[in-house]
């Protein structure tokens, strides 16, 4: 496994000077970063792949942020800002050594609401249709497109295992895989390690962060569990920290943080890396 940290936690967008954190990340421990990439024009993946190797960090994954504009399910023009968008990931990915693309690449995260049957079948097949040619370009450059559930208040498309399962059978590409989080499963699977055991050797990614958002670990989730989930379907990718705080404000709004939820973004880091270490070990 390599552990890793998502920048969300310390600045958005991420841009050129952000790659300043890197050696804090790499003192702190960690193998390796998640990089949330706003716009892929703002930023030059050589330079961070350069910076990453100096401060001996590897890119764990490539995560997307996905905003109504970019949306495989959404008007023609969202479609196709999101399928150029996401090919633009992929290709960065190649370019800072990473073989993930992560995130909830299916929809806009927010756009909720419940269509009904019909409207939803649709959706999906647009989803489908989108995704296949992506995917295929991913599968070229050898980078996995990791799909990632959220919660019911963050989308009414995918919030469980069992659909995500569904839509890479659909797609059908190998380049398609499954991206948990402990944070979006805590509300959404009746337990977490059953929720892993079915994605099995489809899972690609995963997300770590308290059950409020906070330090994995200093929270109620069923850690031993998951561990033993993990590693019963021989899991070996990437572990990331995606937990938020007040300090990057635009992130704070859109996950919802309006109160401390731990005494700092350091600590959220560090201890949240030691408890993983001892439970993951």
């Amino acid at each position: 496994m390599k552990f890793g940290i998502n920048t969300f936690l310390f600045t958005f967008p991420f841009t050129n000077e952000s790659t300043k954190w890197f050696k804090t990340f790499k003192k702190w421990g960690f193998d390796g970063v998640e990089i949330a990439i706003d716009d892929p024009a703002a930023i030059d993946p050589a330079f961070i792949r350069q910076e990453l190797d100096k401060a001996g960090l590897a890119c764990v994954s490539v995560c997307g942020a996905f905003g109504p504009d970019r949306d495989l399910r959404g008007t023609p023009e969202a479609q196709a800002n999101s399928a150029k968008y996401l090919t633009a990931l992929i290709d960065q990915a190649v370019v800072l050594g990473s073989s993930v693309a992560a995130g909830p690449v299916y929809s806009a995260v927010g756009r909720i609401g419940g269509a009904e049957p019909a409207e939803y079948k649709k959706q999906w097949a647009t989803v489908v249709k989108n995704l296949k040619p992506i995917c295929k370009h991913a599968a070229k450059n050898g980078v996995a497109i990791c799909v990632e559930p959220l919660n019911r208040f963050e989308t009414d498309f995918i919030n469980t295992v069992d659909q995500v399962l569904k839509l890479v059978k659909d797609v059908g590409s190998p380049a398609l895989k499954i991206h948990l989080d402990t944070f979006h499963m805590n509300i959404e699977e009746k337990c977490q390690g059953e929720a892993i055991k079915k994605a099995g050797k489809l899972l690609g990614h995963f997300h770590a962060c308290g059950s409020d958002r906070g330090t994995p670990g200093n929270d109620h989730i069923g850690w031993d569990c998951i561990a033993k989930a993990l590693k019963a379907v021989k899991y070996d990718a990437g572990v990331v920290i995606e937990s938020f705080t007040k300090d990057v404000k635009i992130i704070a709004r859109a996950a919802a943080i309006w109160r401390q939820i731990e005494p700092s973004r350091e600590e959220i880091a560090t201890k949240g890396l030691r408890n993983l270490r001892k439970f993951l070990k």
